[in-house]
């Protein structure tokens, strides 16, 4: 029996009841009508239940969706979270004052063509081995991931994780996550295995490639259709490919019972664009913004933003507080999301040991999905911050927190990545990817980190002429 995650209507009620609540829409009458059919208050963790629901109960769920879709938003919420783009960089602090990417040898204002080209290659080498080191204990609690470290002698976390000396009792309470077992853990990993972290980005690379910066989120959505199988999309980009295949325009697939709008999964597609934009935060987040459009509303939109945003400034900043004002510079600044940020960054530059930074972030954020934007994107700013650019502590700390631990470790490691430069990436952490990318994405499969990063820097509009030799 195919019980398909994060697409069978009784399991995404609960989900859009907590969204609504969590937008301070009042769902407690479609919920008592819910619970009163049968159906459960609660989402199974898996985004599956074990059994399909009866018929009946099954076309109740699909009836509560569309009444949820109906419901409206608080005013108050409208006008603090926009979804236009304009409206949203309306409500926006303005940008710092970044370098330009320059052809001559550097100096104030300016970033030389070279150490561009490094610096592009840090940053897809650095998302690749975030991703590496989130992936085995992807959906792990945090009290998991702590104790499956310390059976092998890894916390705070040092090294990609492994199973060797690990005690069995704590390998059965925290089995490792079952797809990313058999490529991702120390003794096993050859190369960069398939993450869809890495795939959406090979995505807006190809599309940028094709179609150029004028694409619009109708040429995303048929590159979705054409590039990636269903069975590769989860959350809000399953439910907008189920939405595309039903004929609804991409221009409002993200709007028809999808309740992952305010999750991460936009979040995880947009660096492209940033690096695609070295420098011009605002130029990056209008690209992403076509990008997200198709998936995402409020704050999982603005995770996409902010991250093409910070991503255009990690190639060109020299700390990760520019990276991070450039990325709230395409956020709404009394958004949710802003606030977030704000507190991650806070917190990371408290006093508070890890441990204790990590506790408060759980203490606040807790009550959402693991895979939400917003706990995601304040364990994000809390590693950058509490890193202080360091690779190898970045990625630690955000694998540590919890919840979406590969999509937070590939970020963390693609900003700290772009602002440390790939010569200066620790080799521990950079030489069992071999330079090799795995993915089903048709045309990449075993690409090397070297190409990808001279194909992207030449997207790059002022280094265009000269960057394919840069990035070698």
């Amino acid at each position: 029996m195919l019980r398909l995650s994060w697409t069978q209507p009784e399991d995404l009620v609960p989900h859009a009841l907590a969204a609504a609540r969590l937008d301070g829409v009042d769902v407690s009458a479609l919920e008592a009508e819910w619970v009163a059919a049968g159906g459960s208050p609660t989402a199974a963790v898996s985004g599956a239940s074990p059994q399909p629901a009866p018929p009946e109960l099954r076309e109740l769920a699909r009836a509560l969706l569309a009444r949820i879709d109906e419901l409206p938003l608080p005013a108050a919420l409208v006008a603090a979270e926009p979804d236009a783009l304009d409206a949203i960089l309306d409500l926006a602090p303005q940008p710092p004052e970044l370098p330009s990417v320059s052809s001559d040898s550097g100096g104030p204002g300016s970033a030389s063509i070279g150490s561009f080209g490094d610096r592009m290659l840090g940053a897809w080498l650095g998302r690749a081995a975030g991703c590496l080191l989130g992936k085995p204990v992807e959906k792990i609690s945090r009290e998991g991931i702590r104790a499956i470290a310390q059976s092998t002698g890894n916390w705070p976390v040092s090294s990609y994780f492994t199973e060797q000396g690990l005690d069995p009792a704590v390998a059965a309470r925290y089995p490792w996550n079952r797809r990313s077992r058999p490529t991702s853990l120390v003794e096993n990993i050859d190369g960069m295995p398939e993450d869809d972290d890495l795939n959406f980005p090979l995505i807006a690379l190809e599309l940028l490639e094709r179609a150029g910066a004028d694409f619009t989120t109708d040429d995303v959505a048929l590159s979705w259709l054409a590039n990636l199988p269903g069975g590769r999309v989860f959350t809000a980009e399953r439910i907008v490919y189920r939405n595309l295949l039903e004929g609804h325009e991409p221009d409002v697939a993200a709007t028809v019972q999808n309740p992952f709008q305010e999750w991460i999964g936009a979040q995880i597609r947009t660096d492209v664009y940033g690096w695609a934009r070295p420098g011009d935060p605002h130029a990056a987040a209008a690209l992403s913004y076509r990008d997200a459009w198709l998936s995402h509303r409020r704050s999982g939109l603005y995770g996409a933003l902010f991250v093409a945003a910070a991503s255009s400034a990690a190639l060109v900043a020299s700390s990760v507080h520019e990276v991070i004002a450039a990325g709230l510079s395409a956020v709404p600044e009394g958004s949710r999301y802003a606030a977030a940020i704000l507190r991650g960054a806070e917190l990371g530059a408290s006093d508070l040991t890890v441990d204790e930074g990590l506790d408060a972030l759980a203490a606040e954020f807790g009550h959402l999905h693991w895979v939400h934007a917003l706990n995601n994107s304040a364990l994000l700013a809390f590693a950058l911050v509490r890193s202080d650019g360091d690779f190898a502590t970045a990625i630690s700390i955000a694998v540590m927190g919890g919840w979406d631990t590969d999509s937070v470790g590939a970020t963390a490691g693609a900003i700290a990545g772009a602002l440390t430069g790939a010569v200066a990436l620790p080799s521990a952490w950079i030489e069992p990817l071999h330079n090799r990318l795995a993915t089903s994405i048709p045309g990449f499969d075993g690409i090397g980190f070297d190409e990808l990063a001279e194909r992207t820097a030449a997207l790059a509009p002022s280094a265009e002429p000269t960057l394919s030799q840069a990035a070698r």
